[in-house]
């Protein structure tokens, strides 16, 4: 049964590719986080939206309320692709996950990411991010992370050299590594070129508020 429920479905064709935008407001049972899902080349059916919405409450007593999640669900030939992002106090929780079925990803990403926060409740109770966090629904458990035993071991130190990102990418591939920093040419600015799991490449860039 619902009681305050408001959608907003945006349809968008580019280059194919529909793309639903739903923002879940308030759903008896559900929890306070906020969820706005995305659907690339995926109808968001009633019951996935559902399923979205439960299995994200599972998050719902590590937050205090008015958290907001990102969900975007998508599909690229066979594989089922769900992404994850909660922003909260300046960092972002996020997880990812591909599978042939996509309620199985979504299972996957949840417990993936309630692992990482457990994992790193030390650091976030050390770093001040209090605000957004219920401390106390954190479990003691051997999965919390060990920040006291660890520590940066090295430092690496380089010359930027203006280039482009097809010149980044190919440093990239010649070096070896998974990610490369660079300064764009075009800009000037800091920026890092990294693998996907789809193979594809990845282009970070700086946004300053």
């Amino acid at each position: 049964m619902l009681f305050i429920e408001k959608y907003t479905i945006i349809v968008l064709i580019n280059d194919y590719e529909i793309i639903y935008e739903i923002f879940s407001k308030h759903r008896k049972g559900a929890g306070n986080m906020k969820i706005k899902i995305i659907g690339k080349n995926i109808e968001l059916t009633e019951a996935l939206r559902e399923v979205v919405e439960k299995k994200l409450s599972k998050l719902d007593k590590y937050f205090n309320p008015n958290i907001e999640a990102t969900v975007t669900l998508s599909v690229q030939k066979n594989r089922k692709i769900i992404e994850v992002t909660i922003p909260f106090n300046g960092v972002i929780l996020r997880g990812e996950e591909v599978n042939d079925d996509m309620y199985a990803s979504i299972d996957l990403v949840v417990d993936k990411m309630e692992r990482q926060i457990r994992k790193q409740k030390t650091r976030l109770e050390r770093r001040l991010y209090g605000g957004s966090l219920r401390f106390q629904n954190f479990p003691e458990s051997d999965i919390q992370d060990k920040a006291e035993d660890t520590k940066i071991v090295k430092t690496k130190k380089f010359a930027f050299k203006p280039m482009s990102v097809e010149e980044a990418v190919l440093q990239m591939e010649l070096l070896g590594h998974s990610f490369f920093v660079y300064q764009s040419a075009e800009t000037d600015e800091v920026n890092v070129v990294y693998k996907r799991k789809d193979g594809h490449y990845g282009l970070i860039e700086p946004e300053f508020e």
